[in-house]
């Protein structure tokens, strides 16, 4: 069956882009008879508010937007993460990191267009488990990781129509432009974007994954980690972005594009799909 979701982080308003990455994956869905399921990616715990949760959810049933089953909140998964991760402890692919807080804080969330992947030097990489503190970052020592797999097909499928085909994920890429990437933060309950959404992909039988181009070069991450973890790979669907008057990715700080203002102003939902280019059911 297809199955794809919508996954916002409660950390603002949506707005036009939000539109029309919701729009797409539910029209996809329902073309295809199958199932469109609303995931919150709220494991920025400072950053996420129950009153953005609660406009999320009016918007989309405003847009005329129905999903299938309970909302999954990332925030009540912690510990279940945490528990999958430590699983890999005694396999010598992670290793405890100090360093600055808010570097770590960055490499935990999702990836953006135009803001390039910081590859971390290795500065703990030589540290062992036994060393960790409280407040230590988990990272992936992607080198042994990817030796580790280095028999398996680490591949997935495109269908956007900027990288339509099938990937193959470069190990010498990989490492020169991702590095040893942040899984978790002990102390805080922090889980990073990469690994919270592998799972919740597996244990929701997400069958496509669509979202923002911004995205498509984060994607050999994930497939890593779906290897790592015995998880299935679904189908990837990077979508084009909407953009500002002078062609920047729109972000949660334009307000004057959310969807709850075109709301108060009298805009229908077919006005906002015009808006994104999308036609109406």
């Amino acid at each position: 069956m297809f199955i794809t979701r919508f996954a916002p982080s409660p950390t603002g308003p949506l707005h036009l882009g939000h539109a029309y990455s919701a729009i797409l994956a539910h029209d996809m869905a329902r073309a295809a008879g199958g199932r469109f399921l609303l995931r919150m990616e709220d494991t920025d715990l400072e950053r996420s508010r129950p009153d953005y949760d609660a406009l999320i959810q009016t918007d989309l049933a405003w847009l005329g937007l129905a999903w299938d089953g309970p909302i999954l909140r990332q925030s009540e998964h912690l510990a279940s993460y945490n528990t999958r991760l430590e699983a890999l402890e005694d396999t010598g692919l992670l290793y405890p990191c100090s360093c600055t807080r808010s570097d770590i804080r960055a490499a935990l969330a999702a990836p953006q267009e135009g803001v390039a992947f910081s590859v971390y030097p290795g500065t703990c990489r030589p540290r062992g488990m036994g060393t960790r503190q409280p407040g230590d970052a988990l990272r992936l020592n992607l080198a042994a990781a990817l030796q580790m797999l280095a028999a398996e097909d680490l591949s997935f499928t495109e269908t956007g129509p900027a990288h339509s085909g099938r990937h193959s994920v470069d190990p010498e890429q990989a490492l020169e432009r991702i590095g040893d990437v942040v899984l978790s933060r002990k102390g805080e309950d922090i889980v990073a974007y990469s690994l919270a959404s592998a799972f919740d992909d597996a244990d929701q039988g997400v069958s496509h994954v669509i979202r923002g181009e911004d995205l498509f070069d984060f994607t050999p991450v994930q497939v890593i980690l779906q290897h790592l973890f015995g998880l299935p790979t679904p189908i990837y669907h990077h979508h084009r972005l909407i953009r500002d008057d002078q062609g920047k990715r729109l972000a949660k700080r334009d307000d004057a594009r959310a969807i709850a203002k075109y709301r108060a102003e009298g805009a229908t939902p077919s006005d906002i799909r015009r808006m994104v280019g999308l036609p109406n059911p």
